[in-house]
């Protein structure tokens, strides 16, 4: 575990859905993810939330395909 991982121990791990069409080589291929640290479940909490939210530049109904998991200490 990374330093700031101890000091923020609760995250938020992204990744694409399996058969995305984001997951092609070219584009950002199978094993994209991005992980975001927090200090408190609190904080961590309320960006999940507004990272669920339907983007203010997306057409209504177009929803981004990306997949949300919670990290939690262990």
């Amino acid at each position: 575990m990374q330093e700031s991982e101890q000091a923020k121990p609760y995250g938020i791990a992204v990744k694409l859905p399996d058969n995305d069409p984001f997951c092609a080589d070219h584009l950002l291929g199978e094993s994209w993810s991005a992980t975001r640290w927090f200090e408190t479940r609190e904080q961590r909490d309320q960006v999940l939330i507004a990272m669920r939210r339907q983007p203010g530049n997306y057409r209504k109904g177009d929803t981004p395909s990306v997949v949300y998991s919670e990290i939690d200490p262990q």
